[in-house]
Parts: C-alpha cells; structure tokens; sequence
C-alpha cells in the first residue's frame, strides 16, 4: 500500500515558495510547522493501531490548518510532505491537497482540502469530506466538499467549454485487501464553490463502469496497477483495458490488465469513451505514462 502512494505521488506536481510574498518570519514559522507534520504525515499510513494513525491525522490537520492560516501560506511549498499529494492548475488559483487514512484492512478514507490563491494572502479553505463509505452510488454522484468521493489525486488536466474552465482528475483510491480504485472526476468552481461530479462523460456500459457516469471509476484486483494517465501528445486519458481473470468481471477484485488501452476524449463539454486507441498490444515499457517512481525514496524515508 505504502508504495503504490509513494507511486502515484511521485506524479504529483507542487511550485516553489516565493520568497517575495512572503516574509522571513513566516517562512520560518512555516518550516516550524512542516516540521512538525512531517514525522504524523507518515505515522498517519505507518501507524501500527488504528488508533495510531486515528490520532496522527487529527494531529496533522489541526497543525496543518493553522499553518495554511499564516498569510500568503499558498506560496509556501511543503515540498518534504511527501506522503501529501499536491497538485495545481496552470494559473496557481487553487491548489488540491489530498492524503489517505488507512482504517483497516477493509476500509481506506481519503481526506483533504482545496485552497484558493487569494489576492491578500487571506485564507480560504474548502474542507474535503469523504462520504463514498456512506454513499450508494459513487459514480453516479454530484456533490460539493461535504459529499465528496475521495481520491488521492495525481493528475490535473484543464478543459474549457462555454466559457468555463473544467478541472479534470485523475486519483486512486486502495479501497480494501482485495481491490483499488482509480478515478476520472471533473472538477468545476459556482460562484467561488467546488463541486466534484457531473454530466462529463459519453461512455457506453462495458460492464467495467454505467454508462454515462458522473465520474469515471474502475475497481481492480489488489496491485494489478492497470494504467490509466493523460497522454499531452494524444490528448487523451489512456488507460489499460481491464479483464476478469475469472470470466467473472462483476467481481471486481478479479480485474486485470490484459495491456489493450482504451482512452476519454474530451469533445464539446464530455470525455467521449474510445474502445481502442492501439492496434497492437503496446510492448512493456512503451505506455503513455510518465517514468515510475524510484522506490529507493519511500524505503529511505522514516
């Protein structure tokens, strides 16, 4: 589990402080207070008791909003969280912090928030609430931050229709000892509010995910690892075709890669669904996805 984190957050992108917005002393205080969160941000998946890890992520988000509240705090990296996903849109207007809890063997929470860049270094924080462990119907919900889905989020690809700019997700989640989860979610901003979800996708049932969603999610057994990233040169989300190595693909835990691809194509507003977008089995080595993440990093951390 710990290293498929370290994995997906190796693809995470994150900016450098700008020491011209802010001061020494906050700078200071900041570091003060990575250093702090540093050492709970990986007892939080390295706990041995749930209550472990129960209580270093209470720890960590009490420390963590009192640092974001520390003026211009946007500017400020926290590049050694590395166990904390950050990702930003091109602009730097928001930027999306996730991370995961892991609760027991059958159950792993998502937590996060989403802060705005403001003009005067002010804080606004979106809280975000996981609710997919009480909610029926994942894939097909729309929500705000208080119903959202939970992922770690690894990649952030914007698209414009109509005049709005539509952020586009892509995360994982572990889900339990038999399958992970990996997500498509757009992203869009109403009157300054998030809302996660919606009519963003032409996708006919293949019996991997409904048709038509609200978000594009597939289930797969445990470490399987099938594909799935955004190709700049394609400009397309490609993602490993999935196959039930049981012939029995409503079980998703029996999910596998069998090394097809499949792709979304952004067209007037949607991600259109593309059965194939290779005529030949891609060679290992060859998928559209950025280099992995050398392991030798997590092994070296505490």
């Amino acid at each position: 589990m710990k290293y498929f984190l370290a994995l997906a957050l190796g693809f995470c992108t994150s900016i450098q402080a700008h020491a011209q917005t802010l001061n020494s002393e906050s700078i200071s205080l900041l570091k003060q207070k990575e250093d702090s969160l540093k050492p709970l941000s990986w007892q939080i998946l390295q706990g041995i008791t749930p209550e472990n890890r129960f209580m270093a992520d209470s720890q960590f988000t009490r420390i963590f909003v009192r640092a974001l509240t520390v003026k211009n705090s946007f500017h400020f990296a926290f590049d050694s969280l590395q166990t904390i996903s950050k990702i930003y849109p091109s602009d730097s207007s928001f930027r999306i912090f996730t991370w995961q809890l892991p609760v027991n063997e059958n159950l792993v929470r998502q937590h996060g928030a989403i802060q705005i860049n403001t003009k005067d270094g002010s804080l606004v924080l979106f809280p975000l609430i996981d609710k997919s462990d009480v909610t029926n119907n994942p894939a097909d919900t729309i929500a705000n931050n208080f119903g959202w889905m939970g992922a770690v989020y690894y990649k952030m690809i914007e698209k414009k229709y109509k005049g709005t700019t539509y952020y586009t997700l892509l995360g994982y989640d572990e889900n339990n000892i038999r399958s992970t989860k990996k997500v498509v979610e757009v992203l869009y901003f109403e009157d300054g509010k998030p809302t996660f979800g919606g009519n963003f996708f032409s996708i006919p049932n293949n019996n991997a995910v409904p048709d038509n969603p609200a978000r594009y999610i597939i289930e797969f057994k445990k470490d399987a690892s099938p594909r799935l990233n955004y190709d700049p040169e394609m400009d397309m989300i490609v993602m490993e075709h999935l196959v039930s190595e049981s012939n029995q693909p409503q079980k998703k835990w029996t999910l596998i890669p069998d090394g097809d691809y499949e792709a979304l194509k952004w067209r007037n507003g949607k991600w259109v669904y593309i059965n194939k977008i290779f005529n030949q089995v891609t060679p290992e080595g060859k998928a559209p996805v950025p280099a992995p993440y050398n392991e030798s990093k997590l092994k070296n951390n505490p």
